[in-house]
């Protein structure tokens, strides 16, 4: 059974940054494609960055390009999601998910419904 925890959240001023960090159990992390997603109140959960399971294809949302930053160490078995000039808007329950895969997939998926399994959310909030 794979175990994701996410941890690193908190409340920071506009313009600061956060590293939010997934661990994951269970299983090498090169099994699983993984995504971060958000979900702030009244919304609809949102992908923000994906990664392949080999970690050589990424994606980013828009809203996040040029801050948002999607990492991983396999030898932690850790995903992490480094945010920098954050906003106001980027308040919201932050989410790793990952979607189980062949080790030749070499894709991502923004989907929230293809993935398999999900942390518990990390709470981010940014001040004006």
């Amino acid at each position: 059974q794979v175990r994701l925890v996410e941890s690193g959240g908190g409340l920071v001023q506009a313009g600061a940054s956060l590293r939010l960090s997934c661990a994951v159990s269970g299983r090498t992390i090169s099994s699983y494609a993984m995504g971060w997603f958000r979900q702030a109140p009244g919304k609809e959960r949102e992908i923000i960055t994906a990664i392949s399971n080999s970690g050589g294809t990424i994606y980013y949302a828009d809203s996040v390009k040029g801050r948002f930053a999607i990492s991983r160490d396999t030898a932690k078995n850790t995903l992490y999601l480094q945010m920098n000039s954050l906003k106001p808007e980027d308040t919201a329950v932050y989410f790793c998910a990952a979607k189980a895969v062949p080790l030749r997939s070499g894709s991502y998926w923004r989907e929230a419904r293809e993935y398999n399994y999900w942390g518990q959310g990390t709470q981010v909030t940014v001040s004006s």
